[in-house]
């Protein structure tokens, strides 16, 4: 998942949530999702993905998310949820579509 950050923030990297096992880290210019090398719950990578789509909602570190409907199907099936990022179109999901998914379909 590419993370897009906002005009007003230069830098975002660390843990969102600690108990969620996925941290923010730079790579060139660009900022990635990325699981701890201590190990994540079968739920951190969709509440990770969730946690960062709501702090887009704001703008105010967060401008939007990229994340592939590939990872977030796997996400969601990690977490016990039934894939449905495959009905959506495009290749890829941005912050207001991963919240419909989760409002709509988070069971």
């Amino acid at each position: 998942m590419e993370i897009i950050l906002s005009p007003a923030c230069s830098s975002l990297t660390g843990c969102l949530d600690c108990s969620l096992g996925y941290y923010i880290r730079r790579i060139g210019k660009k900022y990635f999702s990325q699981r701890s090398k201590h190990g994540a719950p079968p739920d951190g990578h969709w509440r990770f993905i969730l946690a960062c789509a709501q702090l887009a909602q704001n703008g105010l570190h967060i401008a939007d998310i990229r994340v592939s409907r590939e990872e977030v199907d796997a996400a969601r099936m990690e977490a016990g949820l039934i894939p449905i990022a495959y009905c959506l179109p495009g290749s890829f999901l941005n912050a207001e579509l991963v919240l419909y998914l989760k409002n709509h379909y988070n069971r």
